[in-house]
């Protein structure tokens, strides 16, 4: 196992710490002086690891989506069959730990960003277009090209779109009814 640098696990710390914050403030609300507090550091500590605030949101998301990612993974590498690979990104997706109303809150907060961030924007493409890509392993020997493309746009805009309801009402749904509807949408 490989030792990591004092810089590395600060800079896990602050990201942590600003995730928390926009979980309970949003973009908006969230200030480096809160972040540092969080982090029980001062801002000049975080302006130390990260030049911006925009800085440290574009690591934040990068960091929150690649625990998002590693989930799915974790699922693909189980899966025996398209299904199984289909289940396996929807199911990734709805987590319970991660598919609750203040990360959903703090990831649509993040997302408002996008086109006002050329950097977040990139990030965002790169998000959709790994769910686009493990979505179609699935569905390409299930459909023809064309209908598994619509059928993944599909798929893709539900989930963001289920985020985005827990995010803005929470408590309006379950992972599991999340994840029912989405895989609904494929019978």
């Amino acid at each position: 196992m490989a030792l990591s640098s004092i810089s590395d696990i600060r800079r896990r710390e602050l990201r942590a710490a600003a995730f928390r914050v926009l979980q309970r403030e949003g973009v908006t609300g969230t200030t480096l002086e809160k972040v540092a507090a969080e982090a029980g550091a001062s801002k000049g500590i975080v302006l130390h690891y990260f030049r911006s605030k925009a800085e440290l949101f574009e690591q934040v998301m990068r960091e929150a989506n690649l625990v998002l990612r590693d989930r799915v993974v974790a699922r693909l590498a189980q899966a025996q069959s398209a299904q199984d690979r289909l289940r396996a990104v929807i199911e990734g997706n709805f987590e319970p730990d991660l598919f609750n109303a203040p990360v959903c809150h703090a990831w649509l907060s993040l997302c408002a960003e996008v086109p006002r961030s050329p950097e977040l924007a990139r990030i965002q493409r790169a998000i959709h277009g790994r769910m686009h890509s493990n979505l179609m392993s699935g569905l390409r020997p299930l459909l023809p090209t064309d209908q598994a493309m619509a059928k993944a746009m599909q798929i893709s805009a539900l989930i963001d779109g289920l985020w985005l309801r827990l995010g803005l009402a929470p408590n309006s749904l379950t992972p599991q009814q999340a994840v029912a509807l989405v895989m609904r949408l494929l019978d």
